[in-house]
């Protein structure tokens, strides 16, 4: 009988301790992600995320503002990670993506940060940005479960994705909360530094559709296994909904679960690019909302409270 969480049942056998061991190894010449920038951040090196051995952490704390399934009553358990391997220029998370504020933590203290969470009572450790501190990440879980760590992963990702890598996450990651934010590399190029954002994030998607499905959920209704993808509606078209859904329906399935998000605002450096120098208009995110009927993707969440900066979504259908 499989154990629940999932990756324990790897760490009984051995296998989590290999793959945390692989990627660690290959932070010498770094290629976790899609970026590829071949430095060696074991020996102090800094590529795309400005990130060398230790894993740098600017918060922790139980959320309650993320979708139901996941913050739940007690909240969720989550960590933000400083820097990124994305360089949005409407970030509202800049001062630590960008800027890099915060401080760095040993993979010791990262394993009590996981269980103090747990003993808060958080339904999950919610890792928020964790694509270029994956190993420290994996290597810090080692050392959490066998003190007792035992509630879920969310890998809450922009989905700039390296699918090979996210492929190594099978049987440890249960639940996967998952940006896909631009149908349109050019755009994905002129705001977050991200030529090839579009190929990386849908082959990143099916493979973690591939992992763990189309969402499931308790009695009580918490998420305990599956992907959630969120789309933030950008101003002017620039997500390209319509090709975002489309991939979403035809290429996962019409039953994945969506958080259709409205909260943009134009933060960091924003004001200096005239598509998206404004917040959203209503009418713009009625539009995306069309477009998930059009598509029949009908799971999942919209925004309650239009520009909400908090999480304030009800169900697409409801229930």
């Amino acid at each position: 009988m499989s154990d629940y969480p999932a990756y324990i049942n790897l760490y009984k056998n051995g296998r989590l301790k290999e793959i945390a061991d692989q990627l660690f190894s290959s932070l010498e010449s770094c290629q976790i992600c899609p970026r590829r920038c071949k430095v060696n951040r074991l020996d102090g090196k800094v590529g795309f995320c400005k990130t060398t051995k230790l894993p740098k952490i600017y918060s922790f704390m139980p959320h309650h503002g993320e979708e139901p399934p996941i913050s739940g009553a007690k909240g969720s358990g989550t960590i933000f990670f400083s820097h990124c391997n994305m360089n949005c220029i409407y970030c509202q998370n800049y001062e630590f993506s960008q800027l890099g504020a915060g401080k760095e933590y040993t993979l010791e203290q990262l394993a009590q940060i996981m269980l103090k969470l747990q003993e808060e009572g958080c339904h999950n450790i919610n890792l928020v940005t964790p694509t270029h501190v994956l190993p420290q990440i994996l290597k810090s879980l080692e050392l959490a479960i066998p003190q007792g760590l035992k509630i879920p992963l969310v890998y809450n990702t922009s989905g700039y994705e390296s699918s090979e890598v996210i492929k190594l996450l099978d049987g440890i990651v249960d639940i996967y909360l998952a940006d896909s934010r631009y149908g349109d590399n050019q755009i994905a190029k002129e705001l977050s530094l991200a030529s090839d954002y579009v190929e990386a994030n849908q082959q990143a998607l099916k493979e973690m559709h591939r992992q763990v499905g189309v969402a499931k959920f308790s009695d009580d209704g918490l998420i305990q296994r599956g992907l959630i993808i969120r789309h933030l509606v950008l101003p002017n078209g620039c997500s390209s909904t319509d090709k975002v859904m489309k991939f979403i329906a035809h290429q996962l399935s019409e039953d994945t679960y969506l958080s259709l998000m409205s909260q943009y605002l134009p933060y960091h450096k924003a004001s200096t690019n005239s598509k998206i120098n404004r917040r959203l208009k209503a009418v713009e995110y009625e539009e995306a909302k069309q477009i998930l009927e059009k598509y029949h993707l009908l799971n999942g969440w919209i925004q309650e409270s239009y520009g909400a900066e908090r999480f304030a979504g009800v169900n697409i259908k409801p229930t």
